[in-house]
Parts: structure tokens; C-alpha cells; sequence
């Protein structure tokens, strides 16, 4: 698409910081937990300090003999500097592949096949905890952020190596590998290069110049795994804004946080700002500075959007829902403010941003693809993904020309404004949309933080119901919900620490399904 082709040079993740602490040496990223790497940096750090940190962790890791085109899997405990760690592999011109620490140590070891013999960057937590013993057969090497472990080389024991300047590769060449969500088994390779991310990261930093002034601080609870942090961060330290990284999303830390540096603008995945509609209710505002709340990553409820924004004291405040996934960026937005209620509808999801990317909705049956008939959605953009590691055969059956299937069901409206009903592995006979019956539930029972409707061994919809603090579901409430809406089983009520989530907090809905029905999950 034109506009994000325009001078696109690449995003290079390698020199981000040192570009960013060039035109803003003094601003700071404030952590909410302690860097494995370099605990002694505190959790407020200069860009100027984190560019340092980033060279230096470069040149440690070409002190090991990581050279250019090398891939280096990052799979360690959680932490932001599993970013920092993934731009000083960038640095020295090799592909970080960056695996969530949420992964089972059986999943991480397919992965590591898949890649072919690369450096491991991982920890002593994760050697003696989940990671089985032939994660050091199927590295070249295994490297160590803390603790020690027999047959790797710990980090900190290449301190004061002499440093190696930044190695500067080509725009196409691949500058990141992340995963897919594993939402219907073991997650794809997704293979990103500094093209496609810099593509995908200019509509995104078109909202945000927009959106709030320079001096305010963003905070970003994302996946560190996730290409969204890539975007996010850039946008962030490049434009000048204070940078709030968050791991955990407990709402109590987070308002205590939020009370002694108030954000502007906040990044965060659907099922975290679900947790923190409780901090509406907080008296000291944790939220009350916030113009612009964005989520990109699923389908985010109106209920939430709607606590959010009461939430904040900003004139004009608004909350961005942008539809996009990992392969592709952001595809489409919309906004919402107050004035649309708690009952607005979540199912669309907006336009695809001029000039930068299109939607069309292909048909299933040759009959225009309508509400009650809802058709392949597919996207268009530079953002996408050149390939799938190891299964560019997998990547292919994506991919039609520059088109690109989402696996999502939809249609579009005479105005061109995209609906999203489904994914297509979701679907489940007589319901014409369980995203917009989950929406509808939410809004009608307050005590809900999650609901997902799966299939039971017979196909029929079963509602999936956890409950804030686990208090048991009010039958009556319930009963009141649901009528109007198409015949279900009775709900089944899980705790929400249960359920199978992905690296973004995603429900698996099909691994759900599975256990419900007593099934053996699919690998």
C-alpha cells in the first residue's frame, strides 16, 4: 500500500534505542519489576541507559560468535528484557525468534527443530523447570540471563567484553521471528522482516501523533513475545512519550502505578483491561489522565469499553479497537466514546486505513456475503509476514496475490464498514455470531469477567461463565440473560486461572472445547 512504502527503510530494531535516546536522551521507561539481566538498573532507566544496555548485551553475544543470519531463540522468565535482549540480537544483525514464556517445554523444543540449531537465550528457572534436557542437544549453544546450569555459558560472565558496532542489514532482509497464538495447536514461526515491521508500524504511529501530546507518559501491557510490542515500543520512545512497561496486570500494583506516573494512553490486551475495569471505582483515578485506551489484539467487550471511559476525566476521551493479527498489523479501526453506551456493537470493527491497508470479504456459497451470510474476511498489506519458518506451505494456503485470509467470518456494511462475526474454526451451527452473544451477556451480567461459548459433544452451544472473586452464578440473573438469545446448554462456570489462554491472554476456544468434553488436546 503506498503510503506505507514511502521511504520505508525498515524499522531497525537493532539502533531504536540509540536513535530514540539521540533526540530524547533524558527521557525514561518506568518498569513495574526488576531486568534479570542488569537488576541493578532499577525500574526507572534513561533511553540512554537501555541503549547502552543493548549494545552491550551485542556485544556479549558476538563475544560467543553470533554472527549475522544467525537465529537466536529468546525463551526465558518474563520480563521486559526479553525486548531489550531481541533489539541487541538485531544489533549484531541475527534474527531474534522470541517464544513466549508461557509455552510448554515440549512446544519449545518443536520449535527449536523447526528453527534448525540456533543460540538458546533462556535461564536456570527454565532449564529446571519446564524445558526438557534436549533443549541443549537442539542448540548451538545455550546462554544464560541468570543462574547457572552444567553445559550453558551465562551472560553475565562476558561482562566488559569490548564492543562491536551496530551491523545494519537490509530492509528485507528478516529482523524478527514471533509466534502464533497456538490456538489450534503448536504455534507457527511468523517471519517479519524490517520492511513489513516499519509497513505496520505507520498507521499505528499515525493514531498515536494524534492522539496525545508528547510529554504524556504510554503505558503497554503486551505480550514481550509479540509483534505488537515492536510497534508499540518504537511508536513510544520515538515519539518522545514517557514509557510505562508493564508484566503483570494485577489491578492493584497497576493502580498504584498508574497514581504516580498517570498515563495518557494505554496498550493492552483485551482480557487486561477486563481485569481493570475495577479501577473505576478506585478513588484516587488511577485512570483519570487517560485520552486514548487501544487494544488490538481480539475482540474487546462493550462493557469494558464503556467502564474504561467513565473511568477517565479527559475531555474527549476515547477507546481505539483495531482489528489486525500477528501476520499482518493493524487492518482496520474504529473509536469509541461514552456516547455509545455499553450496549454499542462490538462486531464492528471499522475501516482499513487509507492508502495503508484494504479489506474485501470473499464469499462462501456465491451469494453476497451479508449478516445472516457472512463470508471469508482477507486483508491486504506491506505489513504481512514473508513467510512461516520451516512452513511456507502453511503460509501459502494464507495467501492469494497480496491478499491475505484472516480465518475470520464477516461482511461489510454499504458504507464499507468491516463486521467481524467469527473465526471460522469458532463457528458452531444455528448461531449466527458467539462473539456477539459473549458481548451481550457481559453487558447484561455484570459479575462476568469472562464467558466463552464452545460446542459440547452434541454441538450444542455451551456457555463457558467465570464470575469476579469465583462467587458462584446468580440462576436467576442468568435465566433473565439469556432470553432472546438462541438456545444454549446450561452454563458451565470454571475459575478464570483455568482456562487455556495464549501468550496475549486469548482463550483458546478450541483446547476449551476439548477439555470440556474430556478430549486429549491437540498437538
Amino acid at each position: 500500500m503506498f503510503l506505507q512504502r514511502i521511504g520505508n527503510k525498515g524499522i531497525r530494531l537493532g539502533t531504536l534505542f540509540d536513535r530514540a535516546a539521540a533526540r530524547h536522551p533524558a527521557n525514561f521507561v518506568v518498569l513495574d519489576h526488576d531486568l534479570d539481566i542488569a537488576p541493578e538498573l532499577g525500574r526507572r532507566a534513561t533511553l540512554t541507559e537501555l541503549a547502552g544496555l543493548i549494545d552491550d548485551f551485542a556485544s556479549r553475544l558476538w563475544a560467543v560468535r553470533v554472527r549475522p543470519g544467525d537465529h537466536v531463540v529468546v525463551h526465558k522468565s518474563d520480563g521486559f528484557d526479553i525486548s531489550l535482549l531481541a533489539c541487541a540480537v538485531a544489533r549484531i544483525g541475527a534474527i531474534p525468534v522470541l517464544l513466549s514464556p508461557k509455552l510448554d517445554g515440549e512446544t519449545v523444543a518443536v520449535l527449536l527443530r523447526r528453527v534448525g540449531q540456533p543460540f538458546l537465550v533462556t535461564d536456570q528457572a527454565k532449564l529446571e523447570g519446564s524445558l526438557p534436557a534436549e533443549v541443549l542437544e537442539l542448540s548451538r549453544q545455550t546462554l544464560l540471563t541468570s543462574g547457572e546450569y552444567p553445559g550453558t555459558t551465562p551472560l553475565a560472565d562476558l561482562a566488559g567484553v569490548p564492543r562491536v558496532p551496530a551491523i545494519t542489514m537490509p530492509p528485507d532482509h528478516p529482523t524478527l521471528i514471533t509466534h502464533t497464538s497456538g490456538t489450534t495447536g503448536i504455534p507457527k514461526l511468523a517471519v517479519h522482516t524490517g520492511r513489513s515491521f516499519q509497513a505496520r508500524y505507520r498507521p499505528q504511529a499515525t493514531v498515536v501523533a494524534a492522539a496525545v501530546g508528547r510529554s504524556e507518559p504510554i503505558a503497554v501491557h503486551v505480550s514481550f513475545v509479540h509483534s505488537r510490542m515492536y510497534t508499540a515500543m518504537p511508536i513510544s520512545i520515538l515519539q518522545g512519550h514517557p514509557l510505562i512497561i508493564l508484566r503483570d496486570d494485577d489491578p492493584e500494583p497497576v493502580a498504584d502505578l498508574f497514581v504516580q506516573v498517570p498515563p495518557g494512553f494505554i496498550e493492552a490486551h483485551p482480557n487486561t483491561f477486563l481485569r481493570w475495569e475495577v479501577l473505576a471505582d478506585d478513588p484516587r483515578g488511577p485512570l483519570a489522565q487517560v485520552k486514548y485506551f487501544s487494544s488490538t489484539f481480539d475482540a474487546i467487550h462493550p462493557r469494558t469499553v464503556n467502564r474504561l471511559l467513565q473511568a477517565s476525566r479527559r475531555k474527549g476521551c476515547r477507546f481505539a479497537q483495531a482489528y489486525g493479527q500477528s501476520e499482518v498489523g493493524p487492518i482496520a479501526g474504529r473509536t469509541y466514546s461514552l456516547k455509545d453506551g455499553a450496549d454499542f456493537n462490538g462486531r464492528c470493527v471499522g475501516m482499513p486505513f487509507p492508502g495503508m491497508t484494504g479489506v474485501r470479504v470473499v464469499s462462501r456459497d456465491g451469494r453476497p456475503p451479508t449478516r445472516e451470510n457472512p463470508g471469508f474476511i482477507e486483508v491486504k498489506s506491506d505489513g504481512r509476514i514473508v513467510t512461516y519458518l520451516g512452513e511456507h506451505h502453511r503460509w501459502e494456503k494464507q495467501a492469494d496475490g497480496a491478499w491475505w485470509r484472516m480465518g475470520d467470518l464477516g461482511y461489510r456494511t454499504k458504507w464499507g464498514c468491516l463486521h467481524l462475526l467469527d473465526r471460522e474454526v469458532d463457528e458452531i451451527p444455528g448461531i449466527q455470531s458467539t462473539l456477539e452473544i459473549e458481548d451481550k451477556l457481559f453487558t447484561r451480567l455484570p459479575e462476568l469477567v469472562e464467558v466463552i461459548i464452545v460446542p459440547g459433544k452434541d454441538g450444542t452451544p455451551v456457555p463457558v461463565v467465570c464470575t469476579r472473586d469465583n462467587k458462584p452464578l446468580d440462576q436467576v440473573a442468568w435465566q433473565s440473560a439469556v432470553a432472546g438469545l438462541p438456545p444454549m446448554a446450561d452454563p458451565v462456570q470454571w475459575r478464570l486461572e483455568d482456562l487455556p489462554q495464549t501468550a496475549t491472554t486469548k482463550i483458546k476456544r478450541l483446547e476449551l472445547a476439548r477439555l470440556l468434553n474430556g478430549q486429549a488436546p491437540a498437538r
